[in-house]
């Protein structure tokens, strides 16, 4: 049997994936689907730490490393990083995964509540419990786009949000990898396509649109193997009517490349 070739739209983590369908004796095709741009604005932190001196907040919900080291690049840079860790140290910390952990860690920065495998919205309103949020001050710290469920959820418990940009998702500047990927899966070239977050799948058929081949696209996918890295992702391709063959339990790599391999043995 020949070896499968698996489409895989991840940027940043794209490489060990790579490596990861190679070992199991798959032939990774990458096209990139996401950026991540700076979008922190350091007049708008140093403006929120002068309003936390009358009105500190009373709890951090921090959701990812890269955003939380973004944050403190900023401050660092402002020469306000003591002011930021007082409030830090002053409030209640909740953290989505061991990644904005390791990065408050690294600063000091101890941990009140941290949500469980497999680190979605979910765990971190699980974890977030009986906790009394009305009227407390919560300061989110945004991942790409607004959270809305996260944002919801804590608003009708009465909590008042502060969001945090740190970093937004777009469109690579070189979207020509996207375009021959949309080619090789007309041409049945593609055996599966991997999706590590609901942005990849916005962006891929963003692309498709503006080419004129969202249908074509749709038809495409229903052919081949459509594996997904949890349910946000999955429920962005039910979106676009798109069937998920595939989604690991837990939502990480090692799974995800593991239940690819037992399809395709299957």
């Amino acid at each position: 049997m020949r070896s499968k070739t698996v489409a895989i739209l991840e940027n940043r983590a794209g490489e060990q994936l790579a490596d990861l369908l190679k070992r199991n004796g798959m032939i990774p095709l990458r096209a990139p689907a996401l950026a991540e741009l700076p979008d922190i604005d350091p007049a708008h932190i140093a403006e929120l730490l002068n309003q936390w001196r009358v009105s500190p907040p009373d709890m951090f919900i921090l959701q990812t490393g890269v955003g939380v080291k973004a944050l403190f690049a900023v401050t660092d840079s402002l020469g306000i990083s003591d002011e930021l860790l007082r409030y830090l140290a002053a409030s209640q910390i909740v953290v989505r995964g061991p990644k904005p952990t390791a990065a408050l860690r690294g600063r000091g920065v101890h941990i009140d509540i941290s949500a469980v495998e497999p680190y979605t919205t979910r765990e971190v309103l699980d974890a977030l419990g009986s906790t009394d949020l009305n009227n407390k001050r919560v300061v989110v710290q945004r991942y790409g786009e607004t959270n809305w469920t996260l944002q919801r959820a804590l608003e009708d418990r009465g909590a008042h949000l502060t969001e945090i940009a740190t970093y937004r998702w777009s469109l690579p500047d070189d979207i020509e990898p996207l375009y021959k990927l949309l080619g090789a899966l007309d041409q049945g070239d593609i055996d599966a396509v991997a999706f590590t977050s609901a942005s990849q799948v916005d962006n891929l058929f963003a692309v498709a649109r503006q080419a004129g081949r969202h249908g074509k696209l749709q038809d495409s996918l229903s052919r081949v193997v459509v594996a997904s890295i949890g349910p946000v992702c999955t429920l962005a391709l039910k979106k676009f009517g798109v069937r998920v063959d595939i989604e690991p339990h837990p939502p990480k790599l090692g799974p995800f490349v593991a239940a690819l391999a037992e399809a395709f043995a299957q």
